[in-house]
């Protein structure tokens, strides 16, 4: 068991509120057997449920729970941010709060952390959702690492333990407002390694996350680190340049030969031109909006309470 090292567990809650329990339960649990030395960070992203009611009665029966409420929602990537920049442990596991992730995985993750790992994540190989879901996350997860100009690992989460040295440089270093703390994690580099999992359903509640939250989510991720989308701008218009050399030598005897296929075919360059401009247009505005987001420079999360504030003190 360690003694001299703390661990820094932080949950995002959003919509939590019947898992919040249950999840304590399970962490302090699996710490009982690592280290009496730890704090469990709940970060409160503004759910609409009850679990800010059930923190605050958590909070009050155990000193070592501190829960930061955010003023709104800012998204788990924030929020993550938020535990994480508070967290004063050695290393920090992170953990989604409806349980998807198992906290009986802490005692392997500290175990690589003490092999000398800096960063080991949980590696979803096996997901009980729907054989659609689950099939596009994988088909997502491969695109994403091979258009990417870092190796994000395959199927990691959110879950992960970071050593104090790795998570410094997130905190500090990595200035983005638009954060995904995975493919910083691996931009980071360092010794890290993934631990296999199965990821379960919901322990309860309802997830938020619509099909267009996803497509969403998954364009934030691609245009964060990928340069691909405008790469293949300039692959599409030697394409389109191309196609339109070749669709003029095959206009010209057929407008010859059939002359009322003249207005057709200028409608068809036409139509295909435009579509491709829109195309294009359409992955530069992405880029847009990120730079626009960035240079404001606004907060990522604005803590409106804090539970057992011990720095306070």
């Amino acid at each position: 068991m360690l003694t001299n090292k703390k661990i820094s567990i932080v949950t995002v809650c959003y919509n939590d509120g019947g898992c919040v329990r249950e999840m304590y339960n399970r962490v302090t649990k699996a710490m009982g057997s690592i280290s009496p030395n730890y704090e469990i960070i709940y970060v409160n992203d503004y759910s609409p449920d009850n679990a800010l009611e059930v923190l605050r009665q958590l909070a009050s029966e155990d000193k070592k729970v501190i829960v930061m409420s955010h003023s709104r929602n800012f998204g788990n990537q924030a929020a993550y941010t938020t535990g994480m920049r508070y967290s004063t442990g050695d290393a920090v596991i992170t953990i989604d709060g409806d349980i998807q992730d198992p906290p009986e995985l802490f005692g392997e993750f500290v175990k690589k952390w003490l092999e000398g790992y800096k960063v080991v994540y949980g590696q979803r190989t096996k997901r009980k959702s729907g054989f659609i879901r689950t099939t596009l996350y994988k088909i997502f997860y491969r695109t994403l690492q091979k258009m990417s100009y870092i190796n994000i690992p395959l199927d990691a989460g959110d879950f992960a333990l970071i050593d104090r040295k790795v998570l410094d440089i997130i905190n500090n270093d990595f200035q983005e407002v638009n954060r995904y703390i995975r493919g910083m994690r691996a931009y980071a580099g360092f010794r890290s390694i993934g631990i296999p999992y199965t990821h379960t359903e919901r322990f309860a509640g309802v997830s938020n996350f619509s099909f267009w939250g996803y497509v969403q989510w998954a364009k934030k991720m691609i245009f964060s680190f990928s340069y691909k989308p405008l790469e293949w701008i300039s692959y599409i218009a030697g394409l389109v340049v191309v196609l339109t050399a070749l669709a003029i030598l095959a206009f010209i005897p057929l407008t010859i030969l059939v002359p009322e296929s003249r207005a057709y075919s200028i409608t068809l360059v036409v139509l295909f031109l435009g579509a491709v401009q829109l195309l294009s247009l359409s992955a530069i505005a992405e880029y847009l909006a990120i730079i626009f987001e960035e240079v404001k420079r606004r907060p990522m999360g604005l803590v409106e309470e804090i539970i057992n504030d011990y720095k306070a003190k």
